[in-house]
């Protein structure tokens, strides 16, 4: 198990270097220039020479890749004068000559071009929010999945397992952000006041008497629409598992037992049926949280899509990269998860390394 996630660790450092390279050469090929952003269509020379010396944006390509890598590795060669400062929040593991050394430190992703904040700040602010979006997704996705699922497998080739079969083939097939498009003006603009949703909306909301307070109605419209292909996803896993061990042998020993229909589905099949979905509902977190970004943007949701398309909007390179990153992260770390979870709840899975 150890050797095992070992590898896997290694194998997602070399994951996240790849990301770190193409999104820092796609960002390059990108039109406009950050500094004549920053400094304004009236600055002189000499100020946007400033500005770009104090983003680094002065170096020749090659320098500016190996500095963003060194900044963004726990482990990097910085002056002995920074280790352990606020910047790189970080000890000193091991000098290098007179005037570098090895620090051991947390990621750093730099500054944001706009507003000057760190990035992993500006990141911890907005995870929240996509965070619950996807739980939320995740759970509407589950809840009713497996229980259509289970619904058409108990009443196979009939109209309702059709209907439900070919409802879930269109929302595997329809993108996410169409869905989203029309959910929103469906529900959120043309019948809002029969279902009472807005268009747009935060999870918590500020009334100048009452303060701040939770409101879970926001969530409804994005996290349906976030969920709807997980949704077609575990309706058609959930069937094909449930029909596959309701014709098992030992099904039919439960009902030749006299044991109630409901005993037999819930007590015997669908606990032996969750297995895959058990699979497909862990391993899609990440997916949404990834997949989420159209969805805030849509709705306007305070989250990781919202900050990171408009970043890009921005020309705001390190918030871009480390939102990237970030993601990137989660996506490693949930994998590996998930696969020491299945080998744990299955002993018949073995892990390789």
């Amino acid at each position: 198990m150890l050797g095992f996630i070992l590898s896997r660790l290694w194998q997602g450092v070399l994951v996240l270097v790849g990301v770190a390279l193409t999104v820092f050469f796609l960002f390059q090929v990108l039109p406009g220039d950050p500094v004549a952003l920053l400094a304004g269509q009236r600055s002189d020379a000499a100020t946007r020479a400033a500005i770009a010396a104090d983003l680094g944006l002065d170096q020749p390509l090659p320098g500016q890749l190996l500095g963003y890598l060194n900044d963004v590795s726990p482990v990097g060669v910085h002056p002995r004068d920074s280790a352990g400062v606020a910047k790189y929040g970080g000890v000193q593991v091991l000098p290098l000559g007179a005037e570098q050394s090895l620090v051991l430190k947390t990621p750093y992703l730099r500054r944001s071009f706009q507003s000057n904040k760190e990035v992993l700040s500006i990141l911890l602010d907005h995870f929240t929010g996509t965070l619950w979006l996807a739980l939320a997704a995740m759970l509407l996705a589950a809840v009713l999945g497996i229980g259509l699922g289970v619904v058409a497998a108990l009443k196979p080739h009939s109209w309702l397992d059709r209907a439900l079969v070919s409802t879930s083939v269109l929302g595997i097939s329809v993108p996410s952000f169409v869905a989203a498009i029309l959910i929103a003006m469906t529900f959120g603009f043309y019948w809002s006041s029969w279902t009472g949703l807005n268009l747009t909306g935060q999870l918590y909301e500020t009334d100048p008497f009452s303060g701040r307070h939770l409101v879970l109605k926001n969530l409804l419209l994005p996290a349906f629409a976030l969920g709807i292909r997980p949704l077609a996803v575990i309706v058609q896993l959930t069937r094909s598992s449930m029909l596959d061990v309701m014709s098992q042998d030992y099904i039919r020993t439960a009902r030749a037992k006299g044991l109630s229909g409901y005993r037999t589905v819930v007590g015997h099949a669908l606990k032996n049926a969750l297995n895959p979905v058990i699979t497909a509902v862990s391993g899609w977190l990440a997916s949404l949280m990834a997949g989420a970004f159209f969805i805030e943007y849509i709705f306007n949701w305070k989250g990781l899509g919202t900050v990171t398309l408009r970043a890009v909007e921005n020309l705001d390179f390190p918030v871009v990269m480390g939102a990237t990153i970030f993601i990137a992260a989660l996506f490693v770390l949930v994998n590996i998860v998930v696969d020491v979870l299945y080998a744990v709840l299955d002993p018949r899975v073995k892990l390789s390394a």
